[in-house]
């Protein structure tokens, strides 16, 4: 029999979740799929994007296998966030350096 482990998910991913949501950003959770996939799938104003969520304190590392599955995308980049400021910059929603 196989055994699935729960997703392990950053401390502050929820809070990233909730104010995309906020905001008006549909958020598709990618974090149960495994394989080096990121987090979530985030979608506002007609744009979508792919997010890898990253605890604040820097020293959680994008690991091998996030790298090898960011490489073979063929779709747009995918954006490492590591806090709620960084999440609504990348979408749009606001501009870098501004205040959530």
């Amino acid at each position: 029999m196989r055994h699935f482990r729960r997703a392990k998910r950053d401390g502050n991913h929820a809070a990233i979740v909730a104010a995309l949501k906020a905001r008006g950003c549909t958020v598709l959770d990618l974090s149960s799929v495994g394989g080096g996939a990121p987090d979530i799938l985030v979608a506002f104003s007609g744009r979508m994007l792919l997010m890898e969520i990253k605890n604040p304190d820097g020293r959680d590392r994008v690991s091998a296998n996030q790298v090898e599955w960011h490489r073979a995308w063929k779709g747009p980049k995918v954006v490492v966030v590591r806090s709620v400021e960084e999440a609504l910059a990348a979408t749009g929603v606001i501009q870098a350096g501004q205040a959530a």
